[in-house]
């Protein structure tokens, strides 16, 4: 049911309730504006991160946004919605407070709720950005296998752009560590998975990535 329907259905309950006494009525109601409701707050949520990654201007309306969609989500028994919406609590926590800390619970749910009904898009995601929050605890090498992990589901599910930027995020772990031939390996590698799916954002981090592992 496309979403104009969904708002039509929503107005003839709303009659049936007010006028034809139909007590099931706005239970029902509820369910289809929740559905209408949780995308749009996941879709609003994500612009405003964009935002703060080009700007760097936070706006707290972007973690409401987020557990509003959590909450719907949840109510609506959508596993899978609820997952990516609490993988984005995590990353505002993570990537726009800088507090690695309290994100990583929101991670590990949204991997839980995720890997349960096989969403593994939202699970590459999670496993992602969990592997950073063990890189910045010193854990190399559970922050390594996680994002590899994170890569072979972005393979598997035909992801390339996001491939791309896994293996440009490996090869900063991996200079890190002071294996710099891996790191230029994994930079080659997304570099050809970037030119074939025209990802021209990441072949900018790419070499963004090549000058700062050089010096």
């Amino acid at each position: 049911m496309q979403e104009q329907e969904w708002i039509e259905r929503a107005g003839e309950l709303f009659e049936a309730a007010m006028f034809g006494g139909d007590a099931s009525a706005p239970d029902r109601s509820d369910d289809m504006l929740d559905a209408i409701e949780a995308p749009l707050c996941m879709a609003r949520g994500k612009i405003l991160h964009v935002r703060f990654l080009n700007d760097r201007e936070e706006n707290s309306q972007e973690l409401v946004l987020f557990e509003r969609a959590a909450e719907l989500y949840e109510r609506l028994g959508d596993a899978s919605g609820e997952a990516d919406a609490l993988f984005w609590v995590g990353c505002w926590h993570q990537v726009v407070k800088g507090d690695g800390v309290t994100g990583r619970p929101y991670f590990e749910r949204s991997y839980e709720l995720a890997k349960a009904v096989d969403d593994r898009m939202t699970m590459s995601y999670a496993i992602r950005h969990f592997a950073f929050a063990d890189k910045e605890g010193g854990r190399f090498d559970q922050a390594r296998e996680r994002l590899n992990e994170s890569v072979t589901l972005r393979r598997e599910i035909g992801f390339r752009a996001g491939e791309a930027a896994g293996l440009v995020a490996l090869a900063y772990l991996v200079a890190e560590t002071g294996d710099r031939s891996a790191a230029f390996h994994h930079l080659d590698e997304a570099e050809s998975v970037a030119e074939s799916c025209g990802a021209k954002a990441v072949s900018g981090w790419i070499e963004q990535a090549r000058t700062l592992i050089r010096s």
